[in-house]
């Protein structure tokens, strides 16, 4: 069995595990999440947020928007599960653990802080998507976005969304074991 195969089948074996901690654990792996969140709402989006809560794996933002004419005096509040940004994860410290390098700890701190600001991006995109794009037209209004300013949340959304979970822990694992790789390449 080669060397390539026998790492693809230890990070299959590690993939079931870390998913399971990674859910097991996500009040307290998501915590930096929710303090950057935040901290962004209230320096980026005080006029619109009035606080942000956290259940478990997901962000409860409390809003200064109203639901509309019908609901006098409501506020909306609208959740974002975190998980969703963040499932690249457990995919980084699964590709970690099959490695088998040195500097554990450190590798895997290095790849959470730099997967960080990606997750938070992914998070915020989404609250600013469900207040500016798929709200009501009485809360978009609410808003003040410009159809411009729609069209950057939009696009913030999907890069958050679809690519950046993916692509950011594949590059994070590739930048931290380029020892790992190149052994790799030269026992094939």
């Amino acid at each position: 069995m080669s060397a390539l195969t026998r790492f693809v089948l230890r990070v299959l074996a590690w993939l079931p595990l870390t998913f399971l901690v990674w859910y097991l654990l996500a009040p307290v792996i998501m915590w930096p999440v929710q303090a950057l969140c935040r901290a962004l709402a209230a320096l980026t989006l005080g006029s619109l947020v009035q606080r942000v809560e956290a259940d478990g794996g997901t962000l409860s933002f409390l809003t200064t928007l109203h639901p509309g004419a019908a609901q006098a005096g409501g506020i909306l509040t609208v959740d974002v599960n975190m998980l969703l940004y963040a499932f690249g994860v457990p995919l980084f410290v699964a590709l970690t653990l099959a490695a088998r390098e040195g500097n554990l700890g450190r590798r895997l701190a290095v790849g959470y802080g730099a997967m960080l600001p990606f997750i938070v991006w992914g998070v915020l995109a989404d609250f600013l998507k469900n207040i500016a794009i798929t709200a009501p037209p009485p809360v978009t209004a609410q808003t003040g976005f410009s159809a411009l300013d729609r069209d950057i949340i939009a696009f913030a959304y999907q890069f958050g969304s679809l690519i950046l979970p993916a692509v950011v822990p594949a590059v994070v694992w590739v930048l931290l074991h380029r020892s790992f790789l190149e052994t790799l390449r030269a026992r094939q």
